[in-house]
């Protein structure tokens, strides 16, 4: 799940088409201006029927074309009466940026890239994806419905973006339940401290709410995008699950699950595998997921793969049939193009749309540039790593926001939005006085970056190395029972 086929250009705007918010003051949704030109269709009927003047008539025929000129550039279709637009649309944005340069940031499941030091623009990312902000009251309503302090990904816009989690709330409140699905795309034996990030704060979710989790390892998606055999595809699935299991999910609520695995042992969740198939067009996944000619089939039929655990019927031992139970699906980002897709199926094949909550990413050592990459071994750092190699790599390769030299450091300040070891920190450290007196000091010039460095260094070691305790534990047999279909220990 961690690398989808979606590529995401900022010059390739995709819109949320039933409640994005526009780009810009006086800008409608795609929605708002199909309801427009429906209405408007109307008026101009009306007028003919009443055989009002020629010259109001035409008036009112040239704003409907206007309108429908506008709904083409926005949607990239043509107008149809009776069918309105979908979630899955892309259209062209060429407009300027507002600070009239171009756009630079690249955001795909293979490069996640930008000019910017302090990295991606999440809030236009927001309004690309139409997704909505986490914003105070929000994390304040999840603090009451919940009975928790918010977690520090909450806190500090780690998590950043959702669809429909009011809605979620909502329901909850009405002791309606939901269930959590995240997934991880395994491409190697070791993951890296990235990849713990959203099943940190989906164990989080998992303990505050009391609720199932359902984890999908795609080994068949990286069979089909990777030169790996079946046999290391399916062999990293388990060895990912081990590291998974080691950050303390509960057995008995959780179910996680290899593709290669399962798909032949649920003729339900293959059933919702082909339903989601039926309702997507070659022509809708070309233009969500980049697809070409020259992809084999395998990846253009992937997509549905993915969007089936969105649906509570996948999982009958679970859920027992029932297809009315709400998902949430805790994901970076890249990911969003999947579930835009999956929520555009939803209520075609009898299904609420899943609700998502949105991460940002975790920075490669040299910079917010780019993110963390398992295959560059210098740009991360592995669950598998010692303290020592922490440390050189934290020391060498970590991007500073420092001065080049004391004399200018202690004059000047450092700038901890650029300084790598400070966006860690904000992960990991989970004292948000202690992390507001270390920006403070770095900014003054009191904190040097080696300081800086050796207070990451300090948080890290410890959190890796329990993390490497807990994986030891993890048996053969512990995996084969996360990873058994079977009821959960949960009442719907």
């Amino acid at each position: 799940m961690t690398t989808p086929c979606v590529k995401v250009i900022y010059l390739v705007g995709v819109k949320k088409m039933t409640d994005c918010q526009g780009d810009g003051e006086g800008t409608n949704s795609p929605m708002e201006v199909y309801e427009k030109l429906t209405a408007q269709g109307e008026e101009v009927r009306a007028l003919k029927t009443a055989k009002a003047e020629k010259a109001e008539i035409d008036a009112a025929v040239q704003l409907l074309l206007k309108l429908k000129v506008d709904y083409k550039q926005l949607t990239g279709q043509d107008y149809k009466a009776g069918c309105p637009p979908s979630e899955t649309c892309v259209a062209p944005d060429n407009r300027p940026s507002a600070d009239g340069a171009n756009d630079e940031d690249t955001v795909d499941p293979w490069n996640v890239s930008t000019s910017n030091a302090k990295g991606v623009d999440y809030d236009k990312l927001i309004v690309r994806f139409g997704s909505s902000k986490i914003d105070q009251e929000l994390v304040d309503r999840i603090e009451k419905v919940s009975g928790q302090k918010p977690h520090h990904f909450l806190r500090r816009g780690i998590f950043f973006s959702h669809r429909d989690m009011h809605q979620v709330l909502d329901a909850y409140e009405k002791h309606k339940s939901f269930y959590l699905y995240t997934g991880r795309g395994p491409s190697s034996d070791s993951m890296h401290v990235g990849h713990l990030i959203p099943f940190i704060f989906t164990k989080w979710l998992q303990d505050v709410f009391d609720i199932p989790l359902v984890i999908q390892l795609t080994d068949d998606e990286k069979y089909l995008w990777k030169d790996l055999t079946l046999e290391e595809c399916h062999r990293y699935a388990v060895e990912n699950a081990k590291d998974i299991i080691a950050c303390g999910f509960d057995v008995n609520k959780t179910f996680i699950f290899s593709d290669l695995e399962y798909m032949g042992a649920s003729p339900e969740f293959y059933r919702n595998v082909v339903k989601i198939q039926k309702h997507v067009t070659f022509n809708q996944v070309k233009g969500i997921f980049g697809f070409t000619d020259s992809d084999c089939i395998g990846k253009i039929s992937f997509p549905a793969i993915q969007a089936a655990p969105s649906f509570s019927n996948s999982f009958p031992q679970i859920f027992k049939g029932r297809k009315d139970i709400q998902c949430l699906i805790p994901c970076a980002i890249d990911q969003d193009p999947y579930f835009r897709m999956t929520r555009d199926v939803a209520p075609r094949i009898g299904h609420p749309k899943p609700a998502l909550l949105h991460s940002t990413f975790f920075p490669a050592l040299q910079g917010a540039q780019t993110k963390m990459s398992a295959s560059d071994a210098n740009s991360s750092i592995f669950l598998t790593d010692t303290p020592k190699q922490i440390k050189n790599k934290v020391n060498k390769h970590a991007f500073s926001g420092g001065k080049d030299t004391v004399e200018e450091h202690r004059k000047y300040g450092g700038n901890p939005d650029v300084d790598v070891a400070f966006m860690y920190l904000t992960f990991f450290l989970e004292d948000d006085e202690q992390l507001e007196k270390i920006r403070q000091d770095y900014i003054s010039g009191a904190l040097l970056t080696g300081e800086l460095k050796k207070l990451l260094i300090e948080t890290l070691q410890p959190i890796i190395s329990q993390h490497r305790e807990q994986r030891k534990k993890v048996t053969d047999e512990r995996v084969k029972h996360f990873m058994t279909p079977r009821p959960l220990n949960f009442n719907f």
